[in-house]
């Protein structure tokens, strides 16, 4: 059986993963509900799989008080999952209590994963890893959720530029704390 891959982000209403500016975690948009939402994504068993880059950013901002936001329950859970994080630039992941680093082209070793798993595998953030992956055809679901902000001046990384084209069906749709929602879709390529 085959493992389901979610590729699950963050986004500006404009499609932007992060900001500049005064721009805090979460846009400053955060709720309880969202919160124990997330901590329900992480309840299950599951395989996380992270770039290095994502990964260097995790750690930098878990050994900061820079951001609040990273000591949520939510993420504590998902630092305690095992992980897999592709790099031909890390050689280990001493800041990860469960990591593996695995040195490759991202698309066939996930699709090794996605194979030898017994449970989910899931990726917050690591853009590139992830468009890469939805082109070769191997995430099940992309699971955004969409801040009421616009970010045009100070938004970063664009979550799909350079992306192929894609249809998405929709499976599932919530609103968080009356502002935030969360959309699960099935991605395919468009073609």
């Amino acid at each position: 059986m085959t493992a389901t891959y979610t590729f699950d982000v963050f986004s500006s209403l404009d499609g932007f993963g992060t900001a500049t500016g005064d721009w805090t975690g979460y846009w400053g948009k955060q709720g309880p509900e969202l919160l124990e939402h997330r901590l329900g994504h992480y309840a299950e068993p599951q395989r996380m799989v992270f770039g290095a880059n994502t990964y260097r950013a995790f750690v930098g901002l878990l050994s900061s008080d820079v951001e609040e936001a990273v000591h949520d329950p939510w993420v504590t859970r998902m630092v305690n999952l095992p992980a897999t994080i592709v790099s031909s630039t890390l050689k280990e992941a001493p800041d990860w209590p469960d990591a593996t680093v695995v040195d490759g082209d991202a698309v066939e070793v996930v699709a090794r994963l996605k194979e030898e798993s017994d449970v989910p595998l899931r990726s917050h953030g690591s853009l590139s890893l992830n468009r890469a992956l939805m082109k070769a055809g191997l995430v099940d679901f992309v699971q955004i959720s969409v801040f009421p902000v616009i970010t045009g001046r100070n938004g970063q990384d664009p979550i799909f530029r350079g992306a192929e084209d894609f249809d998405l069906e929709l499976v599932e749709s919530k609103l968080l704390d009356g502002r935030t929602h969360e959309l699960t879709y099935r991605p395919t390529l468009h073609g």
